[in-house]
């Protein structure tokens, strides 16, 4: 319990930008991803035709 005591919370705004910041890399990462995939798909689909 004491070591509770010294942990220093975020702020609400500290909380909220760099949850608006995991949240936007997240989403960048996941578009990212998913246009990679459709590129490999389309480059499969002429190979593999």
């Amino acid at each position: 319990m004491a070591e509770l005591r010294m942990v220093v919370w975020p702020s609400r705004q500290q909380l909220f930008s760099e949850s608006v910041a995991v949240i936007l890399m997240v989403s960048l990462s996941a578009a990212a991803i998913a246009a990679v995939d459709r590129f490999y798909s389309w480059g499969a689909g002429l190979v593999f035709r």
